[in-house]
């Protein structure tokens, strides 16, 4: 109990320690994990013999998160995704699988452990990658959903690969007497014949699909009508260790059984309350499988073979990395998400350390082939945070700038649109339908190509440049409407035409308070946060779905927008730059006064409507 609890605090504080230091200078948490691990294994000797046991129990982390991932996900979208899942994983799996294979032959390696190491190592992680892009909100990018494509059909094809390895072993591994007796049921259905395997696999699969859709709104009700908060997790989680066994048993993937389940269930209303129930537990896991990650690298072996490792470690992840991006040109991932993809997938897997544990003990690998693969994956996992890293940083280096020249702006008009998003299309279109000539400028060159199948002109070109503000007519236009994504950008544009144009009407979009208060010293005239009218319309549904009429709600948020707004301009006065608004006294001050201004309107105005009904 003692070194249990001695080994808890060891691996807790390395992570408290290092994760946070991390994450603050931009390297992710995944990478904080790691490194928190290489700490506690290889440079202080702390841990290391306990992590076996405990990297089986952190994997469940994955199982997790492909729950979650689910929840997220409804049919109509997994169905939509079949041609990716099919097609790209697919080929992907295939691919590098043979060209890693044909590697190792030209290395004189046998086939048997060509094959076999071609295999594992055309998987990649699951963990960091989908960790890597929940963090930085890129799964829903093009590329964040061809990523996760691939690593869904990767989970699936462990199954096969795993049903393949015994038939090239040397020699069979018959288990104990002790592992047979340890693994009862599982015996029971290696025992089966082949067509009652393929039917109890078949029915266990509907079985999961029927009772999240039939069985899970009855149960989660009754247990919500209990009023016991814990219960809800203890359900959340037997479903998922459930489900986990269930594919185990039949000889499937739990990642994949678990993500299926949380498809199923998205559609649920219990669907935010079972998120809200799994995520802690997952977040540990997932934390605890990385640092045992780290603390298994094997640097003694490194020591002895730096360059050999090294160098296997980099020909594998340029040989994945050339596969997937052939395969991203192939399918029209494009820009900065072929990128993405490229770089993403581009190490070994978590799925690997089975994989080999397995082929070793079917005689396929030799021992010092083994530890050398898991010390390949263990790198090239430690890479894939700066691989991230990299693409972050090609992907702002392409934003300020592309390789494409900027179009020849040959018409201008009385209104500048500078940045044509979901934002900019709307004003466009409204100020044409109304009559008046517009010229669209946005850096974006897909964005303008769509614009143009539609009908309408727009140019390519950094709207931050002055040269082509000067092309599209700053001179003469009447009203600019800078709507381009970044902040920084949006008011270097504004501080450019106030200077050129004192008497321009400029109308910006602010992405947040402090933008608001950056834009009216830059000098614009009417500023828009991104989503305060969107949330003022729904703070008026709100209120007509609580009694409110339509008139009171539509008064109340009136009312609440003009103060809110004023306060806004009378707030910006005070705003100092560079110094936080928590910190500026006179800020905070004049904040507190304002809040009371506003709630006092309000309550006149639901005074007035009281008095209103009174008197109907």
């Amino acid at each position: 109990m003692e070194n249990m609890l001695l080994q808890a605090t060891f691996y807790l504080g390395a992570a408290v320690l290092i994760v946070p230091i991390s994450v603050r200078l931009g390297l992710g948490s995944v990478l904080g994990y790691l490194a928190a691990g290489l700490l506690l294994g290889p440079a202080l000797g702390l841990a290391g013999s306990e992590t076996h046991d405990l990297q089986h129990f952190a994997e469940f982390g994955v199982v997790l998160m492909l729950f979650l991932i689910g929840l997220e996900l409804e049919p109509r979208t997994l169905w939509d995704m079949r041609h990716k899942l099919l097609g790209l994983g697919g080929l992907q799996v295939t691919l590098t699988a043979g060209l890693v294979a044909g590697l190792l032959l030209a290395m004189d390696e046998p086939w048997r452990v060509a094959v076999a190491l071609g295999l594992l190592f055309a998987l990649s992680s699951t963990a960091i990658v989908l960790q890597t892009l929940t963090e930085k909100n890129l799964l829903r990018t093009a590329g964040g959903r061809s990523t996760f494509a691939v690593l869904l059909s990767q989970d699936i094809a462990v199954v096969p690969m795993l049903a393949l390895i015994p038939l090239m072993a040397l020699r069979s591994t018959p288990k104990t007497a002790e592992e047979g007796a340890a693994q009862p049921i599982m015996s029971l259905v290696q025992s089966l014949p082949g067509w009652a395997v393929t039917g109890l696999t078949l029915g266990i699969v509907v079985a999961i699909v029927l009772a999240g859709h039939f069985l899970s709104r009855p149960v989660f009700r009754f247990i919500h009508a209990s009023r016991l908060p814990e219960m809800g997790t203890f359900v959340s989680l037997l479903m998922v260790i459930g489900i986990a066994f269930l594919m185990m048993l039949v000889g499937l993937s739990p990642a994949l059984g678990s993500f299926i389940a949380g498809v199923v269930l998205a559609n649920s209303e219990f669907r935010h309350q079972i998120e809200a129930d799994i995520k802690p537990f997952k977040g540990i896991l997932m934390g605890l499988f990385f640092t045992t990650v780290g603390v298994n690298i094997d640097m003694g072996l490194l020591a002895d073979q730096p360059l050999r490792i090294l160098a296997l470690t980099v020909l594998l992840m340029l040989a994945k990395a050339g596969v997937l991006f052939l395969l991203a040109t192939l399918f029209r991932v494009r820009g900065r998400d072929r990128m993405l993809f490229t770089l993403g997938l581009a190490q070994a897997g978590e799925f690997g350390f089975l994989i080999v544990s397995f082929a070793v003990a079917q005689g396929i690998l030799p021992d010092m082939v083994a530890q050398r693969a898991l010390l390949v994956i263990s790198l090239s996992m430690l890479l894939t945070p700066l691989l991230f890293i990299l693409h972050d940083r090609l992907a702002r280096r392409a934003t300020k700038g592309s390789d494409a020249p900027a179009d020849v702006i040959d018409e201008k008009g009385t209104v500048i649109i500078a940045g044509i998003g979901r934002f900019g299309q709307v004003v466009n279109r409204m100020a044409r339908t109304a009559g008046l000539s517009t010229v669209v400028l946005d850096s974006d060159a897909a964005a303008i190509e769509r614009l143009r199948r539609f009908g309408i002109k727009g140019y390519f070109g950094d709207p931050a440049r002055p040269d082509l503000l000067q092309a599209a007519g700053l001179a003469e236009a009447q009203v600019l409407v800078v709507a381009v994504d970044g902040p920084e950008n949006a008011t270097r544009i504004v501080q450019f035409a106030r200077r050129q144009r004192p008497d321009l009407h400029i109308v910006a979009r602010a992405y947040d308070r402090v933008h608001v208060y950056e834009l009216f010293r830059a000098g614009a005239n009417d500023i828009l946060r991104e989503t305060f009218d969107a949330s003022v319309r729904a703070g008026r549904y709100v209120l007509e779905n609580m009694g409110f009429t339509e008139y009171e709600a539509a008064k109340l948020s009136q009312t609440y927008y003009k103060v809110d707004r004023a306060a806004l301009r009378d707030l910006a006065e005070l705003w100092v730059p560079g110094q936080p608004i928590h910190q500026n006294e006179a800020y905070v001050a004049r904040a507190r006064q304002l809040d009371e201004d506003l709630r006092t309107a309000l309550l006149d105005d639901q005074d007035e409507i009281t008095a209103d009904r009174a008197a109907q």
